[in-house]
């Protein structure tokens, strides 16, 4: 799955909207979205939001992870714990990029609120590649990692396979010169 796909599900995720249009529910494959109407609140894919804020036909409302506190709380709770934390939303980065892309008029501190998702995404990488380095120094053949989200574990795949396949041929060298060696 490449970054494109992780984004594309993450679109799927509903957020609030204000519209300020009025316009009857709309049926899809997925399910039933609205009925629309003017100055009250409605849940629509993020998708959706993105195009009805691009269209200036609506407001987005921020989700209550994407608070600048809560993110800052989670930020600390990272720094502090030695296993990964779970994350307020499984897709907190794409959604949060998606959001403040488009919508960053909407969404009060947007500016505190990208600093604190990058800082968790930092926080986690970082978390990431000494895990990953201690899985290699340690010989281990599995690794669990909790709490990852989708973009995280899509961030490190394309390296794993290869580092570990470059790990399995330097040991079957060594294990195959010394049985060599060995045997004269």
């Amino acid at each position: 799955m490449d970054p494109s796909e992780v984004v594309f599900l993450a679109e799927k995720e509903l957020v609030t909207i204000v519209p300020n249009f009025s316009f009857a529910a709309i049926h899809l494959i997925s399910g039933s979205i609205g009925p629309f109407r003017a100055g009250l609140p409605v849940k629509v894919p993020i998708w959706l939001a993105v195009n009805l804020k691009q269209q200036q036909r609506c407001r987005i409302i921020s989700p209550e992870w994407m608070e600048t506190d809560s993110l800052m709380e989670a930020a600390e709770e990272e720094k502090l714990s030695k296993l990964f934390t779970k994350m307020p939303s499984p897709h907190y980065m794409d959604e949060a990029q998606l959001l403040l892309s488009v919508a960053s008029d909407d969404i009060h501190e947007s500016d505190k609120i990208r600093t604190a998702i990058k800082d968790i995404w930092d926080l986690r990488m970082s978390k990431l590649r000494t895990s990953i380095d201690s899985f290699f120094k340690s010989d281990g053949s599995h690794a669990r990692l909790d709490h990852l989200t989708m973009m995280e574990i899509n961030s490190i795949r394309p390296l794993l396979p290869h580092s570990l396949d470059q790990i399995l041929r330097i040991q079957s060298n060594s294990s195959g010169s010394t049985s060599t060696n060995g045997s004269q």
